[in-house]
């Protein structure tokens, strides 16, 4: 299939939210090829699932024939993004934000090519010119174009002024060094696009007012919708936390699971977000698909994505690895099987295990679940939060211990 128009990609993706100019933006690609930036602050050791968004924006710009930068916030860590906070972050040191930003760049070259000579990723770090600007600087360049009176209406401001939570001075200036970024961008390497996901609005459109207020010409910026489930709930977590994009924090099998494990109704739209597949082929798999096929296509998703963000061997491992727990023979089934001991000869409490492996948030999660009847030993559903994990239940010393539907574990001594 021949590969849809950049503006068309786009929208029929569901990447776009929001623009302050979208014919403009749109306008501008056919004069050539164009920078576009996303900024990343280096608050963890690595980005999760909600973060693919922007990435794959930039992804999609990348292949159109466009340049991606990625600009990772050392200099604006250091004071804490608060959007969508209702309390300060904590205080990072240098060396937590450099281990992050390395952590966080092994990413990257999975998702963008950084060998191409004219569309090759470009990585910047803003502390190298937030390092040499002055405070006195600052405010006589940006301090007469932005006025308080503006300022408080962004709806981070505003939500703690209303609640009435601190919001310090150090975060009150955030909005104003990423929106000195973009000025920064395109006056040193001539980026007129910005691309983040919707809660970084308020934020990157002052960058666009200062271009505009700088009178440096034209500046676009272009929002991804937050990821969330076709209910409106904000995807991204689990019961067990985040779903991160490095296997340090999370295995290459839970990462695939997480995508085959999504709801009916959001797998299409996520297969358009988040895959290569062509939009043409996704809408028509989609239209001649059988109700009792919805499986396929959700592994389809989890497959693709899988390989973008893991590799083609780690999504290999994790399709057969999935194929031996739910189609396999026992013995195949649970040599597949994610295993954990019991080193005490004595019994042990099973609200106790799947706490002790966190299996379960709490122990009030863990009983809701028995109560629920989804908690089974070796297919026997257990209907006691009582119950003990006891040597007598084992046959060739393990035991299949499944909560739900999905999640199976093998329990061995």
């Amino acid at each position: 299939m021949h590969m849809l128009p950049l503006a068309e990609d786009l929208k029929q993706r569901g990447l776009v939210y929001q623009s302050n100019d979208w014919v403009g933006a749109m306008e501008q690609v056919f004069e050539g090829p164009q920078l576009a930036y996303v900024g990343f602050d280096c608050t963890a050791s690595s980005l999760h699932v909600g973060s693919l968004m922007p990435i794959m924006m930039l992804r999609r710009w990348q292949k159109a024939g466009h340049r991606p930068i990625v600009l990772f916030g050392s200099a604006t860590t250091l004071v804490g993004d608060p959007t969508g906070k209702e309390n300060s972050r904590p205080m990072l040191t240098p060396d937590d934000i450099a281990a992050n930003k390395k952590s966080l760049s092994e990413v990257f070259s999975r998702f963008l090519d950084t060998e191409d000579p004219n569309t090759g990723a470009i990585f910047v770090d803003n502390y190298t010119w937030w390092k040499d600007i002055s405070y006195l600087d600052l405010l006589r360049t940006v301090g007469p174009l932005m006025t308080i009176n503006h300022m408080v209406h962004f709806e981070t401001v505003a939500r703690r002024l209303e609640t009435q939570q601190p919001l310090s001075f150090l975060e009150f200036n955030y909005m104003i060094l990423q929106g000195y970024d973009f000025v920064h961008l395109l006056k040193e390497m001539g980026c007129k696009y910005q691309f983040g996901g919707s809660d970084q609005w308020g934020n990157m459109i002052v960058g666009a007012d200062l271009i505009h207020k700088m009178q440096m010409g034209s500046s676009y910026v272009i929002t991804a919708p937050l990821l969330t489930t076709a209910s409106g709930k904000k995807m991204g977590k689990t019961e067990h936390g985040a779903v991160w994009l490095n296997e340090q924090l999370l295995s290459d099998f839970e990462y695939w699971q997480f995508w085959r494990n999504c709801d009916d109704q959001d797998c299409e739209k996520l297969m358009l977000a988040m895959t290569d597949l062509h939009p043409t082929f996704i809408k028509e798999y989609f239209a001649k698909l059988e109700p009792g096929q919805i499986n396929e296509a959700k592994i389809l998703l989890a497959n693709e994505q899988t390989k973008l963000c893991r590799g083609l061997e780690a999504q290999q491992k994790c399709y057969e690895r999935a194929q031996a727990i739910f189609t396999g023979d026992v013995q195949t089934r649970k040599d597949a099987l994610q295993r954990y001991s019991i080193n005490s000869t004595e019994d042990l409490l099973l609200l106790d295990f799947l706490m002790q492996h966190q299996l379960i948030d709490s122990k009030s999660a863990g009983k809701n679940l028995i109560e629920q009847n989804a908690v089974k030993i070796d297919d026997i559903t257990i209907d006691n939060v009582f119950y003990k994990l006891s040597a007598v239940f084992y046959q060739d010393n393990s035991t299949v211990l499944s909560i739900g539907k999905k999640k199976h574990y093998l329990i061995v001594r």
